[in-house]
């Protein structure tokens, strides 16, 4: 196992870690059985969200013992509703499911507080305000119930606000081959390095869906990091056959990266991960499979800002953002946010100069009567 540092935290993480999600409803036995290979296989950085009970309490027993060698990660928001994993961004429900993570894992501090899935504007400023969850994790900080602050997002604009933001630690966000060509995947990932963040690349293996017998794969928008772009899963096909050895050998080479948390349900899939290191590098060798995955689709708004200026000083962005968003779930406070726009949809004036500077060829004018059509506030000049 290597080691790495994780940001500003000083942390000296495996760069090989792993994710839990895959053992939920699992034997307590095969739980116990996966968490002590990794930790004798030399790896310490554990991520984990379930907030059922049942999982807490198989965790607090594979653990047992091995606390002082593990670096253990909890999430603030992650909650269950029905029996289901839930998101809350209620401060006192949040705090709950937090002390009930304590008690279940039989310890009195988290080594990084990720601030839960986390991926469009409104919710960012939800989760970021006075009295958010961003709050609350400082305040267990101060009573030593948390360590460090993490943020966890699919969303390349957001996580950046996040990552330059200096009031997060560690950031987890989406890494795979299927996100080589992600636009904005750069940028982020530089602005971690420049501000000392440590990066956390989840799904190595985009759900499962590069691993999979198919040429043709299909990968869905979170598995990539760019929830921004709701809508169909994007369409690769793949030259050959991919491994996970050179799954983590690309996540593990690109800049910035910590460590990478794939997810294993038994020790099978967890010696598959573990076998990168004595791999060769003919083995650990990806680039013949990159050209499958550079080309985004046009048509999608990737938030980049290319399309501005505005003479009518609308916000592109944030107001195909808020349309995207409405789309799904057309809430007052979206309804609020846009409303407070300075220039609305409504003030389009279709004179194209944004669709002649866009990189992705986004059909503005017709985003803007859609925003128009949505949230119902005037018509296009």
């Amino acid at each position: 196992m290597q080691y790495r540092k994780l940001g500003r935290t000083g942390l000296d993480v495996s760069a090989i870690g792993l994710g839990t999600e895959y053992l939920l409803n699992q034997p307590r036995e095969a739980v116990v059985a996966v968490i002590h290979e990794a930790v004798a296989q030399g790896i310490n950085y554990f991520d984990m969200f379930w907030a059922q009970p049942e999982f807490r309490d198989n965790m607090g027993a594979a653990f047992k013992g091995h606390r002082e060698k593990v670096i253990i990660t909890a999430h603030l928001g992650a909650i269950m509703r029905n029996g289901q994993h839930d998101r809350s961004r209620d401060p006192q429900v949040s705090e709950k499911y937090f002390l009930d993570f304590l008690q279940r894992l039989g310890t009195d501090t988290i080594d990084v507080l990720v601030l839960h899935n986390c991926d469009f504007q409104a919710d960012y400023d939800t989760v970021m305000r006075a009295g958010g969850l961003l709050d609350l994790a400082r305040r267990f900080q101060r009573e030593g119930k948390a360590r460090f602050i993490g943020f966890s997002g699919h969303n390349a604009a957001t996580s950046l606000q996040a990552a330059e933001s200096q009031n997060i630690d560690v950031l987890m966000f989406p890494v795979n081959l299927a996100s080589h060509a992600l636009p904005g995947k750069v940028d982020l990932l530089r602005a971690c390095a420049d501000h000392n963040v440590g990066l956390v690349a989840m799904k190595p293996f985009a759900g499962g869906s590069l691993l999979r017998d198919k040429r043709t794969i299909y990968v869905e928008d979170f598995q990539i990091g760019r929830t921004q772009m709701p809508g169909a899963p994007t369409r690769f096909e793949k030259p050959m056959t991919i491994t996970p050895v050179q799954c983590l050998s690309f996540v593990l080479t690109q800049p910035g990266v910590s460590t990478t948390v794939p997810g294993c349900k038994n020790p099978d899939e967890l010696a598959a991960a573990l076998a990168y290191w004595e791999a060769t590098e003919e083995e650990r060798e990806f680039s013949a499979i990159l050209p499958a995955f550079e080309q985004f689709a046009n048509g999608e708004c990737v938030y980049c800002n290319h399309c501005l200026p505005c003479p009518s000083e609308i916000d592109i962005g944030q107001t195909i953002s808020l349309l995207e968003q409405a789309r799904q779930n057309l809430t007052a406070e979206l309804r609020a946010a846009y409303e407070a726009l300075p220039a609305r949809a409504s003030d389009c004036i279709q004179c194209s100069d944004c669709m002649d500077r866009c990189p992705f060829e986004v059909d503005v004018i017709e985003k803007m009567e859609q925003a128009v059509a949505v949230f119902g506030v005037g018509g296009l000049q």
